[in-house]
């Protein structure tokens, strides 16, 4: 078979050339990878941890957890952070909102609002643990004697 390639130089040529092109392609990224060092050169003290299962674990002294979900079937980015004490510092909601404007490009001040609202709407009445829309996120909030718990993601094609 060495032979009947050998006798058609372009055709080898060809192959040659197409092998090299696929062999030394770059790896890239993937865009989740992109989005959290985004985060870190836009967040002061921010630093990446572990990434399992398509969740990158992040670490800011404002939090005690915090998470960037990444792209799903049925969801697009989704930010998570929870903290220990039952009425967050505004350091954690500078945290959130920010992370929130960056990932899902909106105006910051929406996000820390939108956050601040689902957390204020918590009571015994409508209870402890909210689903809140708002300026197209959807936020979750759960308040609890161990802390607060917001996950902020917005559904794909909206």
């Amino acid at each position: 078979m060495t032979k009947r390639i050998l006798r058609f130089p372009a055709f080898a040529a060809a192959l040659a050339i197409t092998v090299a092109a696929l062999g030394s392609t770059p790896a890239r990224a993937d865009r989740c990878d992109d989005l959290a060092k985004d985060l870190v050169k836009q967040i002061p003290d921010l630093k990446i941890g572990k990434t399992v299962a398509g969740v990158i674990y992040l670490e800011h002294p404002a939090v005690t957890q915090a998470s960037l979900g990444c792209s799903s079937r049925n969801r697009s980015n989704e930010m998570f952070a929870a903290t220990d004490k039952k009425k967050p510092t505004d350091a954690y909601y500078e945290f959130l909102g920010t992370a929130a404007a960056l990932v899902f490009t909106i105006p910051k001040p929406d996000a820390v609002k939108g956050t601040k609202r689902c957390v204020s709407r918590t009571n015994l009445v409508r209870g402890y643990n909210i689903d809140s829309r708002y300026r197209k996120l959807d936020i979750h909030c759960t308040v609890a004697k161990t802390g607060v718990r917001i996950t902020v993601s917005r559904e794909k094609g909206v």
